[in-house]
């Protein structure tokens, strides 16, 4: 076995080039299913870290169908002091609208609501204050801008206390967002936005009405999310006349389970695209064993001249097909390292990690060996099978 390695070495080594370009698919192969496959376990793990940090307690709540007995902001009031398992509950509400500050404008997403949503949705203020009781109450003109808003429309961050216009009405700043560095809130901070009170967004907005069609909920920290959700879908079904299709209750488990079922699914999609790369750089390696064994025909009826059997030949010629196949899979697997530690360092704004997968670099290792064996079996047997007499005869 020691001696059919060091002559599979020695063999490579006499050829350089060409067993370099035969590795070349292999090589291809593994580095394409080691970096697509961490890539986008990378990602989907820095996104559903993001969401469980910011909304790991949160379920959001839809109405389709009040059945005449519609949510308003006092029965929001009463159910966050009446129910044990929820912290606090907070409208959603939201319009397209155009902002203006002096001569510039642009189109803001304009949501409305209430004191509570900063903790439920871990909002971060880098000035000023968020809306308060006061501000819901009395329709006041007040709003929160986000940090894109600050800079692109008014110029600077310290904007406490300057007046914006949407559609018309005018707001005063009271507070600025921060830049979150987490990877979701990153996302959504591509655009402009303001949080105003739920009351003045129903004046604002001929959509949004009295009768809330949508609210976020936050667990207590002694309750479960499944004690949270199951606790609001009774009291809804409560008051919808027992019509679940009245109402939907959302958490950010359903989003993590959706987004696991389709990282499964890419990995798979991605895995096989670059299996079949390995099978091609395992296809090219056969051939060039082919091509070795016709010009070590007069080597091979040497050896078997002088007693080597079957067996030794045909481990001979496996042998160097499988080293072959595990130093292309080695080169790749460093060269997957490489791209991986680069495509962190240009991820790193949006909090991406992308590191070597432990499994996916096991797979191609024992792939890569499958491969070697399958497609140096053909060539190692041929020249197992050679008869001294017509091998040493070979070429004159």
């Amino acid at each position: 076995m020691i001696m059919s390695f060091r002559m599979a070495l020695r063999s490579i080594g006499a050829n350089k080039l060409r067993a370099m370009l035969t590795m070349l698919g292999i090589i291809i192969g593994v580095a394409a299913l080691v970096v697509l496959v961490s890539l986008v376990s990378g990602a989907t793990t820095s996104v559903t870290d993001a969401v469980s940090s910011i909304a790991n307690d949160l379920l959001t709540v839809t109405i389709s169908d009040d059945k005449g007995n519609p949510v308003r902001l006092d029965d929001l009031d009463k159910w966050v002091q009446e129910m044990k398992t929820v912290s606090g509950m907070a409208p959603t509400a939201s319009a397209s609208v155009t902002g203006k500050y002096g001569a510039d404008n642009a189109t803001f997403t304009l949501y409305g609501t209430t004191p509570s949503y900063y903790e439920i949705e871990g909002l971060q203020l880098a000035l000023g204050r968020f809306l308060n009781r006061a501000d819901v109450e009395n329709n006041t003109r007040v709003c929160i801008i986000n940090n894109r808003a600050a800079v692109n429309l008014i110029g600077y961050v310290d904007c406490v206390g300057q007046e914006l216009s949407f559609n018309g009405m005018k707001f005063t700043v009271v507070g600025v967002l921060s830049e979150s560095e987490n990877m979701v809130s990153t996302m959504s901070s591509g655009r402009m936005s303001a949080y105003i009170p739920y009351t003045s967004l129903m004046r604002l907005s001929s959509t949004v009405t009295e009768d809330l069609t949508g609210f976020v909920v936050s667990s207590s920290s002694n309750a479960s999310m499944d004690e949270t959700e199951e606790a609001i879908t009774k009291l809804l079904k409560d008051r919808f006349e027992e019509d679940e299709d009245a109402f939907s209750v959302d958490s950010m488990n359903i989003m993590e389970g959706a987004m696991s079922s389709i990282t499964s699914i890419l990995s798979i999609l991605l895995g096989g695209i670059a299996g079949i790369s390995l099978v091609v750089g395992g296809i090219g390696i056969m051939n060039i064993m082919l091509v070795t064994v016709t010009e070590r025909t007069r080597e091979i009826g040497i050896r078997k001249a002088i007693g080597a059997n079957r067996g030794t030949i045909l481990l001979q010629f496996l042998m160097e097909a499988v080293v072959l196949c595990m130093l292309g899979c080695g080169i790749g697997i460093f060269l997957s390292w490489v791209i991986l530690k680069v495509a962190a360092v240009v991820a790193s704004s949006l909090s991406m990690r992308f590191t070597l997968n432990g499994t996916v670099v096991l797979i191609s290792v024992v792939f890569c060996f499958l491969i070697g064996i399958v497609f140096g079996l053909y060539p190692a047997n041929k020249a197992a099978k050679m008869k001294p007499i017509d091998a040493l005869h070979y070429g004159g």
